[in-house]
């Protein structure tokens, strides 16, 4: 008995070391205001487009949407005309034809976004050996979610803390597990110009794209939430009328 307990002693006093690098290496993701958060919550619409714009000019060079479909715009505000004409701008492969080869053809409003790279071999080779991961469900598949996105894109530093060596081809970012990323620093002040003069800081920018992939992760949110209410209004209702249903019956009981 002595020797287990002697034992378990000695398991405990060897955990607290790595409790304690446990505890230091906890990253603490500050929480922002969405408009698209709590039981009411929607997207807007003029930053999620703002957002795409982002996406489109800045993140689409490395990063895939595989899972948007160019007829999905339309949720957001583009007419018929212009889905089709953005879709027209970019090229997909289809096929076979009649002799057995595929071919490119430029993409329709059906057609999903196409990946920036042939193969994950092409995007490693163009990225230092980094795979860039798609970005269709990325506010989902992290811890954080939006926040932990939009936080990131700003969480680089020009120089490590002390004590902290980069490897090769790496950029440092508070943020980040490990803090050491691959992907070099993105957003800026300045980066682009928004058509509806809205402002375009690094913080700014940072929050349209974000908002822009979490409607790319979640395009059913507001029917859910609408959904939601409605089910809770329903539920509130047949109660009333059920305990009014109730008083009723017992009351002519209780005579």
């Amino acid at each position: 008995m002595r020797k287990v307990l002697i034992g378990a002693v000695a398991a405990f006093a060897l955990s607290l070391p790595f409790a304690a690098l446990a505890s230091e290496a906890e990253i603490h993701i500050p929480k922002e205001d969405w408009s698209f958060y709590g039981v009411l919550g929607k997207f807007d619409k003029q930053q999620v487009q703002r957002g795409f714009q982002v996406y489109k000019e800045v993140c689409s060079a490395c990063h895939s949407v595989q899972y948007l479909a160019f007829r999905n715009l339309a949720d957001l505000g583009y007419s018929e005309a212009q889905v089709k004409t953005l879709a027209a701008t970019y090229e997909v492969q289809d096929g076979p034809d009649e002799a057995g080869d595929m071919f490119k053809r430029k993409a329709k409003a059906s057609d999903y976004f196409p990946k920036p790279f042939a193969n994950d071999n092409a995007a490693r080779a163009s990225n230092g050996g980094a795979l860039p991961p798609d970005l269709s469900l990325m506010t989902k598949a992290r811890e954080g979610g939006p926040d932990y996105v939009y936080h990131l894109l700003l969480g680089y530093e020009d120089q490590p803390p002390a004590g902290v060596t980069l490897s090769p081809g790496m950029s440092y970012n508070k943020f980040f597990p490990g803090h050491q990323i691959a992907m070099a620093k993105q957003i800026q002040d300045g980066l682009l110009d928004f058509a509806d003069g809205s402002p375009n800081d690094a913080p700014h920018i940072a929050k349209d794209v974000t908002a822009f992939l979490h409607w790319v992760a979640e395009p059913k949110l507001e029917a859910r939430h609408d959904t939601g209410v409605r089910v809770i209004l329903y539920t509130l209702l047949f109660t009333i009328l059920a305990f009014l249903v109730k008083r009723h019956i017992w009351a002519r009981l209780d005579k």
